[in-house]
């Protein structure tokens, strides 16, 4: 049976809000999360590692050098730090200067100037080779949230804009504002060069503006109609035909409120091409709307951010989707393996979208269906359809097709109340069970006509479903639904503190399972025997016997509620999860709990096996989907080598003192951990002829020697601590021995004082600078 498992990868946020950037190679993305940056693999959607001090407060800004060789983030702690990314070392800490956060960031295109926009109305341009604040740039009212640096570097030249909707350029040779662009009625989102003298901006006025940089006047105004977020210049050369790009000009894609990308012409201020829409446009657009586009020109690819923290990737030639993943996933309430060899988890999130992860790439399809929060889902057997329900009070079944992409087959409404549990038919996919608020069951058939239009893909919209019984089954809001390997019973478990079971062809009742002293959140059934497992907020699991209904074992050990039970090793033992955060593993037939992990910091809400049943995954408020490995064979084979290995040692021992190498033997025994070995081969050192005189001289020149002072110190210190004075009198010539050890470690004592006192007088300095700096930010 497995004992142990081990978490082999974690899906967790590594992005919050906040601009994302791409390194020049596109191979690297830079996205800020709390008080860290974290640099992912644009291709695998790895973790590779993340940009954080110690102590350190959230990053409000950050920016990329040209060369990609520096990271600048500032935090709310006033200081902006230079990193080396690659190597993961921070070169420099340096202030500010800023009375409030920096807002906004930009390098110049030769990497040695870095401007820096604050929320005190100043901008700061630092010298990055001379390490010195160069200009002070005063004028901005309100909080500088966009500062870009003209692309050629001899006009010196910096754009601005603040919040009172102006765009200013600022000479650095004078250090003076020498135009103010006033144009916009709104914020100013993004600026963009189309060459040296003609700049695009774009604002929350739902226009986009064309800017002639030598008269510094408007020569052309776009209505987009839409609050845009970022607007992006398409390059001049390549074929951007499908966009709707027909002749030369000036083109754009802005990005915005609606959620979707849009081409404009600039001659004709028209739009030339929409995006399809993959969501139904009269659901609230606010989630969906876009807060940041980029272009990419290593991958040929534009990137856009949404208000919920999706990242996508997007053909440029066509804006077909390319990639797609999942900056932060808020509640995880539900997960589960997908795919005919369990390739991919479908996961709920607390949001009416679906997540389904590819594991191999990251990949994430999002899909949209559900108008409220997805509370609950199920897969049927052979893993390509799955059922959701939602608090919108309906339920959907979907499909996974042979490229991956899920479709939505059907939709059945007929709840009073949010649906909060569902389950699968387990023999073949025909039959789906739901429970809800409003205390009541319902069966929904699926015609096998559905299923097979599903299987050819012939369904182009979600074909309606029929309940076809409805029970009333509890006093109070059912958590659990759970049907019988054999597809003839089904189990649900309430707040009332009671499971039922009941039978599937007419939804009769056939027993009750009463024990439990609070709600049951969860019931299942086991694959091989006639048993129910329940588990409850009252912290512990039971084990129900379907013939008489009657409790066969109690498992206690969880601190808990107990929010998800489910069999593992071909139902010899349960794995379960708590509120707190924890999993257990219960072998059945001993009652024990074998192992204890704990990989969440919060509730976990789901859990799932996969069909090889070596692989488990959970889903957790705490916004992180684990995956867990069975490693007890692993464990198993290091046990039994490092048993190995202990064998041979204490072989190689027992050969050296065979052959009389006793100081070879000495650290053997030592690293062995065998005292009585290290007293006999002491003795045996000691009953040779010189024997007493060659120990000496070892310690004597281990002692002297600096690099080994520290572990020549542990054995004079473990001498003098456990042999009384006159004892070690009785030694000849154990004076002189003292008397040369003597000036060493008065040298080494003196060596630590001074060390102390540096340090105490290090940790002064600093507990008074933190004081000045905290009176002065009150």
């Amino acid at each position: 049976f497995p004992s142990s498992y081990a978490v082999t990868r974690k899906i967790e946020p590594f992005y919050k809000g906040g601009r994302i950037q791409i390194s020049r190679d596109g191979k690297f993305m830079f996205c800020p999360c709390g008080s860290k940056v974290n640099v992912i693999d644009v291709e695998t959607g790895a973790l590779l590692h993340s940009l954080q001090q110690e102590e350190e407060e959230d990053v409000t800004a950050f920016v990329l050098s040209p060369d990609d060789e520096v990271l600048v983030p500032g935090s709310r702690a006033l200081l902006l730090r230079q990193w080396h990314w690659r190597e993961h070392s921070c070169a420099r800490t340096w202030r500010a200067v800023h009375t409030a956060p920096v807002a906004t960031m930009a390098f110049d295109p030769t990497a040695t100037l870095l401007a820096t926009g604050g929320c005190d109305s100043t901008i700061k341009i630092w010298d990055m080779i001379k390490h010195y604040c160069t200009h002070n740039l005063k004028g901005s009212s309100g909080v500088v949230h966009l500062v870009k640096f003209h692309p050629d570097i001899s006009r010196l030249q910096l754009f601005s804009s603040s919040i009172d909707y102006k765009i200013r350029i600022w000479d650095l040779n004078s250090s003076k504002c020498v135009a103010v662009l006033d144009g916009h009625f709104s914020a100013v989102t993004s600026l963009a060069f189309a060459d040296g003298n003609t700049l695009l901006s774009s604002g929350r006025d739902k226009i986009c503006m064309v800017w002639d940089l030598d008269t510094r006047q408007s020569k052309r105004t776009v209505p987009v109609y839409e609050t845009v977020e970022a607007a992006v210049l398409l390059p001049e050369e390549g074929d951007f035909s499908q966009l709707g790009v027909k002749k030369q000009g000036l083109h754009f894609v802005t990005a915005g409120s609606k959620g979707i990308l849009r081409v404009w012409d600039v001659a004709t201020a028209a739009c030339v091409h929409t995006q399809p829409v993959p969501f139904v446009l009269r659901e609230e657009p606010g989630g969906r709307s876009l807060s940041q586009c980029q272009f990419v020109p290593a991958r040929n690819e534009i990137l856009t951010v949404s208000m919920e923290h999706n990242i996508v990737f997007y053909d440029a030639q066509t804006l077909q989707l390319r990639k797609q993943l999942a900056g932060y996933n808020e509640e995880v309430l539900d997960a589960k393996f997908l795919g005919p060899g369990d390739s991919h988890i479908v996961v709920a999130t607390n949001s009416p979208q679906l997540k389904v992860f590819e594991l191999a790439t990251s990949h994430c399809q999002i899909l949209y269906g559900h108008t409220e929060t997805i509370l609950a889902l199920d897969v049927f057997r052979k893993g390509l359809m799955f059922v959701t329900c939602a608090k919108d009070r309906s339920i959907r079944v979907w499909r996974m097709g042979r490229a991956g992409r899920v479709t939505c087959v059907a939709q059945g409404l007929g709840h009073a109340h949010g649906v909060g549990a569902v389950a699968c038919s387990r023999l073949k996919e025909s039959f789906v069970v739901t429970s809800s608020q409003d205390c009541t069951i319902k069966i929904w058939n699926i015609p096998e006509s559905l299923t097979s239009k599903a299987k050819a893909a012939l369904i182009s919209s979600p074909e309606p479903l029929h309940a076809r019984v409805t029970e009333r089954g509890h006093d109070k809001d059912i958590n659990s639904v759970a049907v019988s390997p054999n597809d003839k019973l089904l189990a649900t478990g309430s707040q009332d503190r009671l499971a039922k079971l009941w039978s599937c062809s007419d939804c009769s009742l056939l027993g009750v399972f009463s024990g439990h002293k609070r709600g049951v959140w969860c019931v299942q059934f086991s694959p091989v025997d006639q048993v129910l497992a329940t588990s409850s907020a009252d912290g512990t699991l039971k084990l129900w016997g379907l013939r008489d209904f009657s409790c066969l074992k109690t498992f206690e050990g969880h601190d808990a509620s107990v929010l998800k039970t489910i069999f593992v090793s071909r139902g010899a033992q349960l794995l379960s999860s708590g509120s707190d955060g924890l999993l257990k593993l219960w072998t059945i037939k001993t009652n024990e709990c074998v192992k204890t992990l704990d990989g969440h910091e919060d509730k976990i809400w789901g859990l799932h096996a996969n069909k090889k049943d070596d692989m488990v995954v959970t889903a957790s408020s705490d916004s992180c989907i684990t995956l867990w490995q069975d490693v007890t064979e692993i464990e198993e084979k290091e046990a039994q080598a490092k048993q190995e290995e202990q064998i041979m040692k204490e072989q190689e021992l027992s050969n050296l003192l065979h052959e009389k190498r006793y100081l070879k033997a000495l650290g053997l025994a030592i690293s062995l951990d065998r005292p009585h070995t290290v007293l006999t081969v002491v003795k045996a050192i000691l009953k040779e002829p010189e024997g007493r005189r060659r120990l000496e001289e070892n310690i004597v020149r281990l002692r002297k020697d600096q690099k080994d002072c520290h572990e020549a110190q542990a054995v004079m210190e473990t001498l003098l601590k456990h042999e009384a004075p006159d004892n070690l009198l009785q030694f000849s010539g154990i004076k002189s021995a003292v008397e040369s050890l003597l000036p060493y470690t008065e040298r080494h004592f003196q060596r630590l004082s001074r060390l102390l006192q540096a340090s105490t007088f290090i940790e002064f300095m600093w507990q008074n600078m933190r004081l000045a700096d905290v009176a002065q930010q009150d």
